[in-house]
C-alpha cells in the first residue's frame, strides 16, 4: 500500500470515534425534480426544477421567467398538488394563469400589494412576502412556492439576510417544496440549488397589453447537484417557446 493511502487510512482510523470517515468525500447527492411541462427546459434542467431546493429565475421584463413559473404550475396543480404564489408587487394575474394551466383552486394566491412609493414602503412589501414565505414552508403541505420578487428593486433585494435563505433552504428539504424565485438579480447565493438565466428571443404583441406568443432562452448560471437523469452532458442554453396569452409584464 504506498505511504500517503497508509497514512490517510492511520489519520481516518484516528479520527473515526469522533469524526467518522474524515477525510472520505461526502457522496454526490441525486436530487428529485419535477417537470416544467416545456420539453426544452426539461432536457436542459436534467429533468425539471429540484425537489426540496431553492431555484432561481433571473432576466428582465419579458424575459419569459413568468411564463415558465406558470408553466411549472399548471404540471404540480395538474397533479392535484397544492402550490402558492407570494406576490410581492401584486403583479399576478389569475387570468393568465388560467390561460396557461394553473388550476386556480389548487393554487393560493399571497397578495402582499399596496401603491409603489417610496423605499421603506418597498422594503415593508418585501418584508411581507418574505414572512408569508417563510410561514408556508414552515407549515408545509405545499409542492411548489413561487416567491415572486421580479418588481423588487435589485438593492433591496440585496438587503435579504443570508440567514433567511439558509432558513428556507432547510425548510423546502424537509417538507420537499420546490421554492422557485423570480428576479431581477439573483439573490439567494449559496442556498440556491440551481440560478437560471432568461431572456426574450421574439415577442408577439395583440393590441399591445398582451402578448399572444414568443421565444425564449434559457441558460444555467449555476446548478449544485445532479439530478435524476443526468446520464449525459446537457447544453448550457436551452430555447422555447410559448403560445398561450398572457400579460405583457409591466418595468418596474
Amino acid at each position: 500500500m504506498p505511504a500517503s493511502a497508509t497514512l490517510r487510512l492511520q489519520i481516518e482510523r484516528s479520527l473515526e470515534a469522533r469524526f467518522p470517515a474524515a477525510l472520505t468525500p461526502v457522496p454526490r447527492t441525486i436530487r428529485e425534480t419535477a417537470a416544467t411541462g416545456i420539453a426544452a427546459v426539461d432536457e436542459l434542467l436534467d429533468g425539471g426544477f429540484p425537489v426540496g431546493a431553492i431555484s432561481e429565475l433571473v432576466g428582465p421584463s419579458c424575459s419569459g421567467r413568468t411564463s415558465l413559473a406558470l408553466a411549472f404550475l399548471a404540471e404540480r396543480t395538474a397533479e392535484e398538488r397544492f402550490c402558492a404564489w407570494v406576490d410581492a408587487e401584486d403583479a399576478f394575474d389569475p387570468e393568465s394563469a388560467a390561460a396557461s394551466g394553473v388550476l386556480l383552486e389548487q393554487l393560493l394566491w399571497v397578495r402582499c400589494g399596496g401603491a409603489k412609493k417610496e423605499r421603506e414602503k418597498n422594503w415593508t412589501r418585501l418584508e411581507q412576502a418574505l414572512k408569508a414565505t417563510d410561514l408556508l414552508l414552515q407549515a408545509g403541505g405545499f409542492a411548489a412556492i413561487v416567491l415572486d420578487l421580479a418588481g423588487i428593486d435589485p438593492t433591496e433585494g440585496m438587503r435579504i439576510p443570508l440567514a433567511t435563505w439558509f432558513r428556507y433552504r432547510q425548510a423546502a428539504d424537509r417538507t420537499r417544496c420546490s421554492l422557485l424565485v423570480l428576479g431581477r438579480a439573483s439573490y439567494a447565493q449559496s442556498s440556491a440549488a440551481m440560478v437560471l438565466d432568461a431572456e426574450p428571443m421574439r415577442l408577439e404583441e395583440v393590441g399591445g397589453t398582451m402578448l399572444h406568443a414568443g421565444a425564449f432562452a434559457l441558460s444555467r448560471r449555476r446548478q449544485r447537484f445532479p439530478q435524476q437523469w443526468n446520464n449525459a452532458r446537457k447544453p448550457p442554453t436551452s430555447t422555447w417557446t410559448a403560445s398561450a396569452p398572457w400579460a405583457v409584464e409591466q418595468s418596474a
